[in-house]
């Protein structure tokens, strides 16, 4: 009897997949002639600290959008390698082309988290898409790059990034060197860790305390499973909490003013 193969999964499966999103501070402000050749600049640039790193840039699902790469990284992505040697090389290699004569500056926000990604007509759906997207127009990173002058490159990782792979004590990773910011961009809240290659902690901390919104909590403290991004459906308050859980129930009204803890 012939064996029957099980079907391919459909597409649009969603997998766990490491998301980038690269992104040029002030693109607007330039022409149409300069705006094509820092798009071209962009893309030789991360291609080089790619190959620099290791990494197979051509199995990257990439999704350019003008003056922003988004970038989808197969499974196998080694999360260390892109946080630490990716990130040295991709400033070594922006600092070079900025140190160019007559050439106009080009300066980044990075952004990288770890979360489920599903293809779709537009390109992909899911948290860590949404998140990165989030993460990479954060207040407080746009902060860093108009208080830090000096910087070509500020990075920010997600909360789950740097509990699981900065902390891990892995080489080339240094927890001391980021700060840590409570991102609420649209419908989204979490926590983000910010670090720019080559300025001290001190420095990008007065930059992310200095930026409008939410004050960032204190270091070591635990976040709050009180700050939700939410939205009510068919009765039930369905959220996403800073750390990516997901949380489904009724709708809880605010507690009445002056009203004392619970007992």
């Amino acid at each position: 009897m012939k064996e029957i193969s099980p079907p391919w999964p459909p597409d649009g499966l969603p997998h766990r997949r490491l998301c980038l999103a690269a992104d040029v501070e002030q693109y607007s402000r330039l022409d149409t002639r300069t705006q094509s050749a820092v798009q071209a600049d962009l893309v030789r640039m991360l291609d080089e600290a790619a190959a620099l790193t290791g990494l197979d840039r051509a199995a990257w699902t990439r999704q350019p959008q003008g003056d922003l790469e988004f970038a989808v990284l197969p499974e196998a992505t080694p999360e260390d390698a892109v946080l630490g040697p990716f990130i040295h090389h991709l400033a070594v290699r922006l600092g070079d082309r900025n140190a160019r004569p007559a050439t106009q500056r080009v300066r980044l926000r990075l952004a990288v988290d770890t979360g489920v990604v599903a293809d779709a007509a537009l390109g992909h759906a899911g948290p860590a898409p949404v998140a990165v997207a989030r993460y990479v127009n954060a207040p407080q990173l746009r902060a860093v790059l108009a208080i830090l002058t000096a910087a070509d490159l500020a990075v920010i990782v997600s909360d789950r990034l740097y509990q699981d792979v900065v902390r891990s004590g892995r080489p080339d990773l240094d927890p001391a060197q980021y700060v840590r910011a409570h991102v609420r961009v649209k419908e989204f809240g979490g926590y983000g860790w910010i670090r720019v290659p080559g300025h001290a902690r001190d420095d990008v901390r007065t930059a992310v305390a200095e930026a409008p919104g939410p004050e960032p909590s204190p270091e070591g403290e635990a976040p709050s499973r009180t700050h939700l991004s939410q939205y009510v459906h068919q009765g039930a308050a369905v959220g996403r909490d800073v750390v990516g859980g997901l949380t489904v129930g009724l709708p809880v009204p605010p507690p009445p003013t002056g009203a004392g803890p619970a007992r």
